[in-house]
């Protein structure tokens, strides 16, 4: 039976093998591997040898009928097959240590990535998006923001090579590219409300720091912070480091409570 991409859950099966190969050796070995949306299944074969236990979410009912024929003598030991949505899924993908590995719909990618950063459970992972979705988190310097702020909280996001449309079956409208990140640092601060900041600070990035900051505090304590921080009233979102972001979110949360 041939089986059709459904667009309705953002499906573009990869069928360059080159690429395939590409993903499979940027992935670490692993106790156990989480992948999310095998699809056909061709990652899943080579992610079966980099784990001890490889637990797979697809949220489509046909693909896991051609998983479960494909994959039979996997299914008897080591390998482990959920039909669900894994977002919604999250607290049985997360009951122990893993490393994640997806090809993921492009309108699913930043919630799931941000999930898996927050995830103490997840080690890291290599997953595929669109570019554009792939850029934000691994930006730097001048391009940095809200989201590659938070991933720098955890390790460095690097983007390993871009995926041309060609590469699927059916081609995409975008280019896609594989992300790596692998987790050596834990976070000491309030993670929901550094994301909340963070969205505020980089809400216009057209306009000063201090102005996007007035969404949340009042101006003459934004003035007193950068004052003691040595910050000038000019600057904007991208040209501070992390270190300074998190000085900034201390104080700002320190004088809501007063």
């Amino acid at each position: 039976m041939q089986i059709k991409a459904k667009k309705h859950f953002g499906q573009n099966f990869l069928k360059d093998k080159s690429i395939k190969n590409k993903i499979i050796q940027s992935i670490p070995d692993s106790k156990k591997i989480v992948e999310i949306g095998p699809g056909l299944g061709d990652l899943t074969h080579g992610l079966l040898a980099k784990c001890e236990q490889l637990v797979c979410f697809e949220i489509d009912s046909d693909l896991i009928e051609h998983l479960k024929s494909r994959f039979s003598h996997e299914l008897e030991g080591k390998m482990q097959l959920i039909n669900a949505d894994a977002l919604k899924a999250w607290e049985e993908l997360s009951k122990q240590p893993y490393f994640l590995a997806a090809n993921l719909p492009y309108y699913v990618a930043t919630n799931i990535i941000l999930k898996a950063l927050r995830d103490k459970n997840c080690s890291g992972f290599v997953v595929m998006i669109q570019r554009e979705v792939a850029q934000k988190f691994c930006a730097k310097d001048a391009e940095q923001n809200s989201l590659s702020l938070l991933s720098c909280l955890y390790g460095e996001c690097e983007l390993l090579f871009d995926v041309e449309p060609e590469c699927f079956e059916p081609a995409p409208k975008v280019t896609s590219s594989v992300i790596k990140l692998v987790k050596n640092k834990e976070p000491d601060c309030d993670i929901a409300g550094f994301e909340s900041f963070l969205k505020s600070c980089f809400a216009a990035p057209r306009k000063t720091l201090a102005k996007n900051l007035l969404a949340i505090a009042q101006k003459e304590r934004i003035l007193r912070i950068f004052e003691q921080l040595g910050i000038k009233e000019s600057i904007r979102a991208h040209e501070l480091n992390l270190a300074l972001f998190l000085k900034i979110f201390d104080e700002v949360r320190d004088a809501k409570r007063q």
